[in-house]
């Protein structure tokens, strides 16, 4: 299988006539807090239509505007899953509002909820009460484990060295493995729980790591050493921060592809790759 990038008129185009076909979509690519805040880029998160389940990953503050703005629109109302990779309000502001909708405003009782015990529970939960009664099933995620979505298979990848407890998530389709390597300083497991990816999708915040850093995010230099390691056929390149906006993403993806002999492309937002 091999994804194809559409820009939004062809997306529009494409949508009308192949319905069906697997494929995901970036709803934002904003990274930074900075670049949330000031909507440098979009937030919204990604939206996933495969193996005929409809789901919104880490869906960000403007989820739910993106889904509506979308060429064609994506009803929100149709979603059948919402995965959280971690409770950062970058990944998760939407969450309530699409539940929402899912549920018909909590009248109707449908759809998966899929998040870290951090997201669900004490004092820092982010799912409210109602909704809570309103989702038919909440799956509590766990590092490497594997969970299934109708015909659809996921595996959660080794728990990310983040600020929260945070998972990757890997989706199992006919003949290929996608993944999304989402917010995580690097560290060796990831090579080996990320391997079997054919396309991964990576949250590289910044160009280089700054003076007496502390934030838990990849670098370009740290995206490049796992790719070497990973060896996935493709990356797409997504969750900027400022650095990397200053860069420019696509002219750093290109020199990314130059040094690790694998396609690397940046992300836009709006981008829709189909696994055609």
């Amino acid at each position: 299988m091999s994804p194809s990038m559409l820009s939004p008129k062809d997306t529009a185009k494409k949508d009308t006539t192949e319905a069906g076909k697997d494929y995901f979509k970036f709803l934002g690519t904003a990274g930074a807090r900075f670049v949330m805040a000031r909507q440098l880029r979009a937030s919204g998160g990604i939206y996933l239509e495969l193996q005929g389940q409809k789901i919104a990953l880490d869906p960000g503050p403007g989820a739910l505007l993106r889904m509506a703005h979308s060429r064609p629109p994506i009803d929100a109302t149709a979603i059948e899953a919402v995965i959280l990779t971690h409770k950062h309000i970058d990944h998760s502001n939407d969450v309530n509002v699409l539940l929402d909708a899912m549920t018909a405003g909590g009248f109707k009782n449908r759809g998966v909820l899929m998040a870290p015990a951090e997201c669900l529970e004490g004092p820092d939960r982010i799912l409210l009460p109602y909704l809570k009664k309103a989702v038919k099933e909440i799956i509590t995620l766990e590092p490497e484990t594997a969970y299934e979505l109708g015909h659809l298979k996921i595996k959660t990848s080794v728990r990310h060295w983040h600020e929260a407890e945070t998972y990757g998530i890997k989706f199992y389709l006919p003949g290929t493995v996608l993944g999304f390597m989402v917010d995580t300083k690097a560290f060796p497991e990831l090579v080996s729980s990320y391997r079997d990816c054919h396309y991964l999708v990576m949250n590289v915040l910044r160009v280089k790591e700054a003076e007496n850093d502390y934030l838990l995010h990849l670098t370009v230099p740290e995206a490049v050493e796992l790719i070497k390691a990973i060896k996935p056929q493709k990356v797409f390149l997504t969750h900027f921060g400022q650095t990397m906006l200053r860069a420019n993403p696509w002219l750093v993806a290109e020199k990314m592809s130059e040094e690790t002999g694998v396609e690397v492309l940046a992300a836009s937002d709006g981008m829709k790759v189909e696994l055609a």
